[in-house]
């Protein structure tokens, strides 16, 4: 075995991503991250991996890694000339946004969202002139074309803090798309879904059919077990949780405490990077696969990273314009 395929394992091993990986597959791993490294030097590439993805991107070839707001404000002046986006198209839009000088790409076709795909731009316009007046508080889970028509963007960290700011000068806001996340941040703020915030059928494709039920039963099963969920799920799961907030703000928690075992009600990504980074600690699996986010694999992204043309994400200037304000307010507010 040549020395530089031995010592990308051995820096693998270091990181942990010997635990995750089958028997015998450590060393395919480590050739394909290897060579996607040295590519990415070479091109002046940075990677941009959200939580979701699997832990060898996130560890063996991540540069900024986290959840969508983590990755939407480190990637701003990103430090190279081309951006590979391992997450979901809209945060790809979002990354090109803020980089309109740089080269934005995908490694997958396939990596939509059912969120964005639940709203148009035309859907909130529509939304707008119904509701005359009322600010557009918009998850970032949404195209650039509905971003442009937003007055602020909010992740699922940022979104009840923001929100109380709004409601400081508004009476009545319009949330959108995510019903489920509207519906939990209104029983956080006191609201009433439907007068006081005004929301949109939208939902996760992930999130949403997570069993309630089965929250007892874990509890039940493992004394001593705190469940965390994300804020997209619905608000009946939410109330028999300990913990609701976004992937950031849950990997916080769990850092930040030594309960007997974790439920981590969310994408499995998650649950597998939580896994090596907290190795001491106990998780119990209760979680679906986003087939988006998982539609990009090492392969995809070195074939990329070999040719790129097919797959650069572009956001025409009018709609970038306007989707930036929308996302700098977002930043603003959360400071």
């Amino acid at each position: 075995m040549e020395t530089a395929l031995k010592e990308e394992i051995s820096r693998l091993t270091s990181l942990g991503l010997h635990r995750r990986c089958a028997e015998g597959d450590l060393e395919r791993v480590a050739g394909l991250t290897l060579e996607i490294n040295r590519l990415k030097k070479k091109k002046n590439a940075v990677i941009c991996a959200h939580v979701y993805q699997t832990p060898d991107i996130i560890l063996g070839i991540g540069d900024l890694v986290g959840d969508s707001y983590k990755l939407a404000d480190d990637c701003r002046n990103a430090p190279a000339d081309i951006i590979v986006f391992c997450g979901v198209h809209f945060m790809a839009e979002t990354a090109k946004i803020l980089n309109p000088s740089k080269k934005v790409y995908v490694p997958s076709i396939n990596a939509g969202c059912s969120l964005s795909e639940a709203v148009t731009g035309a859907d909130v316009r529509k939304l707008k002139a119904d509701h005359p007046g009322l600010p557009v508080i918009t998850y970032i889970n949404t195209s650039a074309e509905v971003k442009a028509e937003s007055d602020c963007i909010v992740t699922s960290a940022n979104a009840e803090k923001i929100l109380r700011k709004m409601y400081e000068k508004h009476d009545r806001v319009i949330f959108i798309p995510d019903r489920f996340m509207g519906v939990n941040l209104a029983k956080a703020l006191g609201k009433t879904p439907g007068e006081d915030i005004i929301l949109w059928n939208g939902t996760c494709i992930v999130h949403e059919h997570f069993d309630p039920g089965l929250i007892k039963v874990y509890k039940q099963k493992y004394p001593g077990l705190v469940a965390l969920a994300h804020a997209e799920c619905p608000s009946d799961l939410i109330a028999a949780v300990d913990f609701m907030g976004g992937t950031g703000d849950m990997m916080r928690y769990v850092e930040n405490t030594n309960a007997s075992a974790y439920l981590l009600v969310t994408e499995c990504g998650f649950g597998e990077l939580a896994r090596i980074r907290f190795p001491e600690k106990n998780f119990i699996a209760m979680c679906r696969l986003c087939p988006y986010m998982k539609s990009i694999t090492l392969g995809s992204v070195l074939a990329l990273l070999k040719d790129p043309a097919p797959q650069e994400v572009t956001v025409p200037e009018a709609i970038a314009v306007r989707a930036k304000r929308s996302i700098e307010k977002m930043f603003e507010l959360a400071a």
